[in-house]
């Protein structure tokens, strides 16, 4: 047989529950697949229903629709001719799987469950699922009647089990298999398999793409062999942004590397490849010996070859060249991965737009900034000729047909999509923000309001006044502090229901063709949200946040590098502008700050929430920790202090995170308390805690050794 084969894999963007759509797209990449000349095509996990269905896996209805968009793929004859590898859950003996349904020419030649699932952080697959803790077990699934039909049989295997087919053998592996220590692949490569696949919904986290990446190469690297990686790629309906990058590698070098970040509902990646290239690379005795004491699996045979026939050799057809790994600065991956997922979000809410309260700050100035850098993705996707891009465009902005309205640069399109509103208040909010705010939306093209709420916030403040006869007064004009963070409250709520009413209404009002109403955005930092510094329900309260789950260092990052590559002078501004919430009158000697009210800095914050979340610390852990990292900066008292009063707001502030708005997810430290951090929100008093009075006692001790020194 020959020793060149071409394959192929694939990023689908999948939308949860979208039974003919994610069909369609299934199709589209099988048929290109085919058409660039691949024998074997791979896609992501559950690309059927679509990854993040989460309780819809529970119902019955899912698993009959899978098997009912199987049975039309199966009788489409456009996609026979090619091995062909889909992800969609199976029921089977009244448990619920993950797997891959392998096929060839209208037939299923084995049903491969996950072995390991993913059951931490975003991911709570075995709330639906159950592992096929088995291994090298296969035994019999009795087919739905609809597929025992086509299939002319009223059974297939289902289990862990490899392809063999006459040129080479073929193994599958899912997703969280890739990332434990004794994965899948390390068995099947000794029992002779060399081509995997791994299908997966590997959701973005920032400087996440090289860790993944560099499993794969090494899997290769150790065993040898073809890997073919599929992910999904794009918002499927969730907090989640699946970053696609499917590619294909061969003994530890990458031949063929798809987009990271990408509008296009389809991309197939292939490559050509030397199955004897792999051979050539296992010949350590080693390795051979290994190889006798490796588990044997059972084979699943099929005629069909993904290579040529000698007598079919065709020179024009050479392996694919080796390649770098083509990876994004954190600052690329904050202006491509929200932006892209703003952009899926907005097409399939059939929203007619975004508002943002722009402040004049860093934070909604990056939420600005990501509305922009889609407006950019977007205009390329139109320049590149995407037509399902150009549909969505000319349906959000009302401009119907083959004639229809299309913008000409980033500007126009976010003049149509995004509108911002500057919502001061005479003594508080400061001509430099209100400028900023006004000259940035100019400088993207956003349509932008400029307004005070003085007389909602008096208004709503009188009520207190006319019901009691007591008149609250800011802490500059001599009030408590219960009174100054009660006024504090009255403006941050006035606008959050201002933003609704202008978000319900400027479309009506630029009479906007087809009416609809805006998403508003909230721009809440991860920081912030850790900490509780923020009201709740005021702006950060919204339908989507960008930017929740974003360091405010690495908005800094991506605003000075947006600077440049957007040709945005004004950014520079908000990079040296002092962060303040402007509730607080300011006068002559004060002007608020959001790091003087907390009472520590944000990049402090970002240190604390790293070793909560990712070191998974507790308050006595994490002042030791610190003692030993900050012991150049801060005496054992001063790092007590600090950790103490982190924890305290932390816990007081707690409640806020379970009203939080639905952020996307881009750190390992995000204290999501829908899906990512769960946590309690009522604790005990922590200044009174056990762990609180181990940190003292500690100190006491430092302190004392450090007078007997002296």
């Amino acid at each position: 047989m020959g020793r060149l084969m071409t394959v192929a894999t694939c990023s689908l963007n999948q939308w949860a529950l979208d039974w003919a759509g994610n069909l369609a797209r299934i199709k589209e990449s099988i048929r290109t697949a085919k058409a660039l000349g691949a024998t074997l095509r791979v896609g992501p996990e559950l690309e059927v229903t679509g990854y993040g269905c989460l309780d819809h896996f529970l119902e019955s209805d899912t698993y009959l629709h899978c098997w009912e968009m199987l049975s039309q793929l199966l009788q489409d004859t456009t996609c026979h001719g090619i091995l062909i590898d889909i992800g969609m859950p199976v029921m089977h003996r009244n448990n619920r799987f993950n797997c891959r349904v392998i096929c060839l020419d209208g037939k299923i030649i084995l049903i491969r469950p996950k072995l390991w699932l993913a059951n931490d952080g975003n991911y709570r697959e075995m709330r639906y699922f159950i592992p096929w803790r088995r291994p090298t077990h296969v035994e019999e699934y009795y087919l739905p009647q609809m597929i025992a039909k086509l299939q002319g049989a009223t059974k297939v295997p289902i289990g862990d089990a490899v392809i063999s087919t006459p040129d080479t053998c073929i193994g599958a592996e899912t997703c969280e298999e890739l990332f434990t220590p004794n994965s899948p692949h390390n068995n099947m490569g000794l029992n002779g398999v060399e081509v995997f696949t791994n299908s997966s919904g590997s959701h973005h986290s920032l400087r996440k793409l090289d860790t993944r990446i560099s499993l794969i190469q090494e899997a290769t690297r150790k065993n040898g062999g073809i890997y073919l990686y599929s992910n999904q790629q794009g918002c499927d309906g969730d907090r989640l942004y699946y970053d696609g990058c499917a590619m294909v590698i061969i003994n530890g070098e990458i031949v063929a590397q798809g987009s990271q970040f990408s509008l296009n509902d389809v991309e197939v990646v292939t490559a050509v490849v030397d199955i004897e290239e792999v051979r050539a690379y296992r010949f350590a005795p080693s390795r051979g010996l290994q190889s006798l004491d490796a588990p044997t699996y059972q084979r699943i045979e099929t005629s069909f070859s993904l290579s040529s026939g000698d007598d079919d050799f065709d020179p024009t057809i050479v392996p694919s060249d080796r390649m770098s790994l083509r990876v994004h600065k954190p600052e690329e991956e904050i202006a491509l991965g929200p932006a892209c997922w703003l952009w899926d979000y907005l097409r399939r809410s059939k929203a007619a737009g975004f508002l943002i309260p722009l402040s004049g700050g860093i934070d909604s100035c990056s939420t600005a900034t990501l509305v922009f850098s889609m407006c950019r993705i977007v205009m390329e996707a139109l320049e590149a000729g995407n037509e399902q891009v150009k549909e969505d465009v000319q349906r959000i902005a009302g401009a119907y047909g083959p004639d229809g309205w299309l913008p000409k640069t980033p500007q126009e399109l976010c003049n149509r999509i995004l509108h911002t509103v500057y919502m001061g208040m005479a003594t508080q909010s400061s001509k430099e923000t209100r400028s900023r705010a006004e000259r940035l939306a100019k400088d993207i093209g956003a349509f932008h309001e400029d307004m005070n709420i003085d007389d909602a916030f008096h208004a709503t403040k009188g009520l207190l006044t006319q019901a009691t006869g007591f008149e609250p007064k800011f802490k500059v004009h001599g009030g408590s502090n219960a009174e100054n963070l009660a006024l504090q409250n009255i403006q941050a709520r006035t606008r959050m229901v201002t933003a609704y009413l202008f978000a319900q209404m400027l479309p009506t009002v630029r009479k906007r063709p087809g009416g609809g109403s805006l998403l508003v955005l909230g721009s809440g930092n991860v920081d912030e949200c850790l900490r509780g510094y923020l009201t709740k329900y005021d702006c950060s309260s919204a339908d989507i946040n960008p930017i929740g789950s974003i360091s405010k260092t690495d908005l800094k990052r991506f605003i000075r590098w947006a600077q440049t590559a957007f040709d945005l002078p004004i950014l520079e501004e908000f990079l040296d502008a002092t962060p303040t919430a402007e509730l607080e009158p300011i006068t002559s000697d004060y002007t608020q700050s959001d790091e003087a009210d907390m009472g520590m800095t944000y990049h402090e914050l970002s240190v604390f929430g790293r070793l909560r979340k990712e070191a998974k610390l507790g308050p006595y852990g994490m002042f030791q920790r610190l003692l030993h990292d900050w012991r150049d900066q801060y005496s054992p008292r001063e790092v007590a202090e600090k950790v103490k009063r982190f924890h305290h707001f932390y816990a007081i502030n707690r409640h806020k995170m379970t009203t939080m708005t639905p952020a996307y997810h881009a750190e390992g430290y995000s204290p999501d308390d829908n899906r990512f951090d769960l946590r309690p929100f009522v604790y005990p008093a922590f200044y009174a805690s056990h762990s609180f009075k181990q940190i003292d006692k500690m100190v006491e001790q430092l302190e004392t050794k450090t007078k007997i020194k002296i």
